[in-house]
This record gives structure tokens, sequence and C-alpha cells, in this order.
């Protein structure tokens, strides 16, 4: 019998784990002997370069690369959106982000929203309306684990959830509500790994969850899925293996920095050695985990997946843990164009490995097309579990392409109703459209984005032009025609909100997006003082380009002591940590100071800060979140303990 011993599971308690082993063994459903085991890793924010075995030169990923070498390499393997949520909830379902409903990952928020709709602007400030998307993945889907699990299959999810959180008694939007036995470390809000992927661990709340000090959390994370999958013997196992790596924040070990440094070549885009050594993490983390399935004795029976969420996250981190990488890119994506957050290929295109012993040949390498959402019948067949019939499903079996055959998919779709030109500016291709790929042709539709309101559409040969950088609409117009048309049933079938032009915007015509104001540094509406960085305003929002730490607007307070409270939309790109100082005089030592966090994924967010200052106070800073790039701000208002509110708009 196994001895008592402590295991961090969600909640912390003793677990004897010969009466666990038991659990897991009861006969739940009839299951076959011969089912394969199945481990779905998912990493986050992995570009489709980032790889050896995809090309990288610079990152070094050995355990992937065996991996790789295991099974068949996939060049062509798409996510279905270019940011994590809307992929997440694909693969659990099977079917497109623009029929769920969850098109931005927005899922961390406190605001439950269950249906899909486009957002309003009444007062004409927006251009382009763009969707308000779904903040939970509603339990009414049956889950890739809950079909599995009907199918005989210990389940379990490990690692970054990002598709809800309970609030309250009833709300079944966790993991362990969408079929999954069990989950660590159980953080189903956290966008990512905030305070650092080194322990101690600031982002988990268990407070059993310890480790030691500077260990790695996707590496723990390997242990406690090779206990799961030891707890399993005699029974098929789900292990939902989704990777905190490698979203921000910037955070790594200083000795794998180093190394990279050491390496680094000036001719190469991958040039960024904290990022880098992110990488590294990632590929040790999977070593680890196969390590444990092979000293299980279970891989000869294991389909593995290895895929990630969207494209990598091209452009500078801002801010990084240690400084002195925040103005490198993370990584580069070329050939491909863009990344994380864009329509281009460099926010879809992932590294898809699929590893199937005897099945499919090791080895290999596939062009045929595989997007996320075929993961949920491919899996689900090799399993031998059933997909429910009322249950709409957009993603194609790939077996038969898997085992050498032909692949039943020539095309794939991504919807992707956000973004606009000041976001676009700074991601390149981070504005709301839906892309079409057929063959080796590609069309983008980016909607109302000409100056008349129409919308703008981009055709590319991707077999001679990867880059996507001539575009050939003009020349082909019956072949845009055609594609258009497929874009347009797309969006029937799955019931898309498709943006459109803001009948408000203007209050006239259709009219070209705002041209940039540029503002003096003293020179911000409502007499805000500007100690960041560049700032114009666009589309009536304060775009302010942040140069970094302590970057800061001011204001007169004019607050008396008591409780006051500051409200402000916000839109960044990446997650960070803000906070609202006040001064008793300009110049002069703070009095109070009062964090803030933001979500990143460049949605706009609602931030809410409570003040009680002891004294009267004549000046309000809002420092901008640390390690974001570039910030957008609107409708701030400043409410004091007495008197009217405050309100700024732009």
């Amino acid at each position: 019998m196994l001895p008592l011993r402590r295991s961090f599971w969600p909640t912390g308690q003793l677990v004897n784990w010969s009466t666990f082993l038991s659990l897991l063994l009861a006969p739940l459903a009839v299951v076959a002997a011969d089912k394969p085991n199945i481990i779905l890793i998912l990493a986050d924010d992995l570009g489709g370069r980032d790889l050896a075995c995809f090309g990288s030169k610079y990152h070094e990923t050995p355990n992937l690369d065996r991996l790789a070498a295991r099974g068949v390499r996939l060049t062509q393997a798409y996510s279905a959106s270019p940011l994590c949520s809307p992929t997440r909830s694909s693969i659990l379902t099977g079917q497109y982000p623009a029929r769920t409903g969850i098109t931005a990952p927005v899922c961390h928020l406190p605001m439950v929203q269950l249906e899909k709709s486009l957002g309003n602007n009444e007062n004409g400030k927006v251009r382009v309306l763009v969707a308000e998307s779904v903040t939970r993945l509603k339990p009414d889907y049956h889950t890739i684990a809950e079909a599995l699990k009907a199918s005989g299959y210990a389940t379990a999810h490990f690692g970054k959830w990002h598709l809800g959180h309970n609030l309250k008694a009833g709300d079944t939007y966790e993991p362990r509500d969408q079929g999954f036995d069990l989950d660590w470390p159980h953080t189903p809000k956290a966008p990512g790994p905030g305070g650092g992927y080194l322990a101690p661990w600031q982002f988990i709340t268990d407070p059993a969850i310890k480790d030691d000090a500077g260990r790695h959390v996707d590496e723990r994370m390997a242990d406690e899925a090779g206990k799961f999958i030891r707890a399993s013997k005699g029974r098929p196992f789900f292990v939902n293996f989704w990777l905190f790596s490698v979203h921000s924040p910037w955070n790594a070990r200083k000795d794998y920095i180093e190394h990279f440094k050491q390496k680094t070549d000036p001719a190469n885009p991958q040039q960024n050695p904290l990022y880098a050594a992110m990488v590294k993490s990632l590929d040790d983390s999977v070593g680890r985990l196969l390590k444990h399935l092979d000293d299980s004795g279970e891989a000869d029976n294991t389909i593995i997946v290895f895929w990630s969420d969207n494209g990598g996250y091209a452009y500078p981190p801002k801010k990084t843990d240690p400084d002195g990488y925040a103005e490198i890119p993370a990584t580069s994506n070329l050939p491909y164009r863009s990344g994380k957050a864009s329509l281009y290929e460099g926010g879809t295109r992932e590294p898809g490995i699929v590893v199937w012993p005897g099945k499919v040949k090791a080895g290999a390498t596939a062009d045929f097309l595989m997007q996320s959402v075929d993961l949920y019948p491919t899996l689900l067949r090799a399993g031998g579990a059933a997909i429910k019939p009322d249950q709409k499903v957009d993603g194609l079996d790939q077996t038969e392409a898997l085992l050498g055959g032909t692949s039943p998919r020539d095309r794939v779709f991504c919807h992707f109703p956000h973004g606009n030109a000041t976001r676009d500016s700074v991601m390149d291709g981070f504005y709301a459209g839906t892309y079409v790929r057929k063959g080796d042709w590609k069309l983008l539709r980016f909607y109302a984005r000409n100056d008349d309101g129409s919308d703008d559409l981009e055709l590319y040969e991707l077999n001679n032009d990867l880059g996507e950088r001539r575009n050939l609409a003009k020349e082909k117009p019956e072949l845009v025609k055609e594609l258009n048309g497929l874009i347009t049933d797309f969006l029937k079938d799955t019931e898309a909100v498709i943006p459109k032009l803001n009948p408000n915007f203007g209050k006239a015509a259709p009219k070209a997006p705002a041209k940039k104001k540029a503002l003096a540094p003293d020179d911000l509406p409502g007499n805000w003082k500007n100690r960041a960085g560049k700032a114009s305003v666009i589309d009536g929002a304060l775009h302010i380009e942040s140069k970094g730490a302590d970057s800061f607007i001011g204001v007169g307070a004019g607050l008396t002591g008591g409780k006051a409270k500051l409200t402000f939309k916000l839109r960044t790109p990446q997650a960070g940590e803000g906070r609202i100082a006040l001064l008793g005089a300009a110049g002069g030592a703070e009095i109070l100071s009062v964090p803030y966090r933001t979500s990143g994924e460049a949605v706009w967010q609602t931030i809410t800060v409570d003040l009680e200052p002891k004294q009267a106070t004549s000046i309000l800073r809002l420092y901008l979140p640390a390690g974001s790039a570039a910030v957008d701000l609107d409708d701030i208002v400043l409410t004091p303990a007495q008197g009217p509110a405050r309100r700024w708009e732009f």
C-alpha cells in the first residue's frame, strides 16, 4: 500500500494515494483496454518559428525536437484565433470562436456575459463598432473532457485555464465543472502567471502550494501531472497540460539568460536572451512531463499533441525581470508577418506536433491544413468518445490525414472582431477582421477600414508570398469575390458578430479614421500633465506611448480627507500593474499610493481604485501599467468624499 503523503491538489488536502487510485479505477463507464491515453500540451503565446524543429536558430528546444522526431511535424497548423481564450474554447468544444462568442481573452473579468453582441457607442467617438465578447465558456457545451470522461477516461487539467471562473454558488465555469476530475494549480481567473514564473508564486491562491524559491511553475506542474499519470494506471487518462509559458510577465532564470546572451547574433531576428530563456524553461517542463510518461510505461499507448494558442509576441516587452531586455522584441515569427493579436500569418500559424505510436509515422512532416478546432473530433474518435448529435462541431476529424491519408480540410477561417487603427499601428494586423485561407490563397476582410466606410480586402498567395507583402486583390477580382463569399457564408453559418461602421461616428457621413493629433507634454485635455511618452487623441481616446517605468499623467486633485474613488477605462496589449498616487503638493512626497492591475490583451477594462487620503491632497498621478508599450485611456472619473464628481473624456 502506498504511504500517506502530501499532494498539492487544488484543495491542498492530504491525499491517500491508494484510496485515490481505487477511486480512479472505479467503473464510471465501460473501459476498453486498447484505448490510448491522451496528453494535450498547449503553449501560451509560442510562435510558429520558436522551436528549433520549426526553424529557430537561437532557441534551444531539445525535448520538443525529440517529441517531433517521435511523430509528425505539422507545417500548416493554425490556431482558431490570434489571442488565447478564443483558441482555448475552440479546443474544448470543436467550435469556432465566432460561434461560441468567445472572441477576446476576457474570461478573467468579473462581469458574466454569456451572449455575444455588437458593442455600441452612442457618442460617436469610435469609428468602427466591434464585438462584445462572451466572458465565460457556457456549461451547455459537451467539452472534450466530458466526452472522454463518459468514454471511461480519467481527466485532469494542469495550468492556465482562462475560460471563466466562479463568483457564487451554482456557477459552473471552472475546469472541474467542465469535465475534469482534477485541476492544478487551480487558477481559473489568471490570464497569466502574475508576479512571475519562479516560486514563490503570487498568482496561486492555494496556500498549500509551495516550493523551493526559484522553481519554475511549469516544471512543478509536470511533476503533478506525473503523479496523476501514475495514479491512473489501468485506466486511460486525458491530461490537458496547458502551459503558462511563454506569456508575460517577462521573467526567466538568470543562468539561462546568461547562456543565451553569449550566443546572440545581431543578424538573427530572434535575439532576446530573456525570451529564449523562457522558451528553454517551457522545453524543460515538457521534457519533464515526457520523462514521467516514459517512466510510467504508458508512452507506447499515449497520443501526444503539442500546439500553441496564438502567434508569438513579436514586439518589445517594455518591462522585464531582470531588467535590460525590454526594448528587444520578444521573438520574431519571420517569415510570417506580425505576431500575436494579428490576422496575418504570424498571429495564427503554430508549431503543431502529433505523436501516436504505431499509428503516426515517426519523423514525418506533413503540410496539410489543420486547425485547433480539429483537435476535438480527432481526439474523440481516437478515444472512442461520442460527439453529441445536438452539438454543432466545426472541427474536422483529421485521423486519416495523420495516418498518411488525405485531409478533409481545404480551408481555414479566423474571425477576430476586435482591434482598430490605434492597435494596428502598434501590432500590425490588429484590426477587426476575418480571413479565409483556401489552398495557397488567403483573403483578409478588414471591416469598415476604407475611407468611405467599406471593408478593406487584402489577397495573398502564400506559397509565393509567405510574408503577405504583395496584395493581389486588385489583380484578381474574381478570386476575391469567391473567397469573400466564403467569408460571408462562414459568418452567416456561425452567427458571428460582425463589426461595422458606427452610424454615430462624427454624426455625419462616414469619415476616414481620425488623424493622430500629437500633444505637447503639458497639453493634455482637461489640464492633465503628461509625464509618460508621446500622446495623441485618436477616435476620442487618449493614446499614450509609454516611455517605460514611472510613466504617469497627473492632474490637480483638490481632495479633502475621506473616501474618494477614481474610475477609468484603460486598454493595453499587456497585463501589468500600475498605481494611483496622491501628493500633498506638486513635487512633494506621496501621501498615498494604491496599486491596480490590468488584464492586458488589448481590450477595454474599467478600473476602479478606492482612495482614502488622511489629509488634503492637491495632485493625483495615474501611473501607467509597468511593461505596457502603449496605453489607451478614456472616461476618467474622480469622485471626492464630498461634492460633485469630475469627469474627463477625450
